[in-house]
């Protein structure tokens, strides 16, 4: 089953790293979080909203991989929008085995 989701109340940044992410790493499961309000009045905190995120994602690219090799593979998915646009990014990686 895929929990990819596909919602329409997703904001244009998180829709766009929703795309990125499914289009490089195929995952069984996705989702973006929206982080920024928790930053407001903090340094990187963007008026425009969106600017920080956390991303859970269970993709089988994954299996074999470490933490590092994860992150990077997130990172590189996502460089354009992390130079760009998002400040901040946590991201929780983890191969389908290791889904609960």
């Amino acid at each position: 089953m895929n929990d990819i989701p596909s919602s329409p109340t997703l904001g244009p940044v998180a829709a766009e790293i929703t795309r990125r992410l499914t289009a490089a790493l195929s995952p069984e499961r996705l989702a973006v979080i929206d982080d920024s309000e928790k930053h407001r009045g903090h340094a990187g905190h963007d008026a425009r909203g969106e600017s920080h995120f956390t991303v859970e994602i269970v993709a089988a690219v994954f299996e074999g991989q470490n933490r590092v090799a994860r992150q990077r593979a997130v990172n590189a998915a996502l460089a354009e929008l992390l130079h760009e646009r998002v400040h901040a990014l946590a991201i929780k990686a983890r191969a389908p085995s290791e889904a609960a």
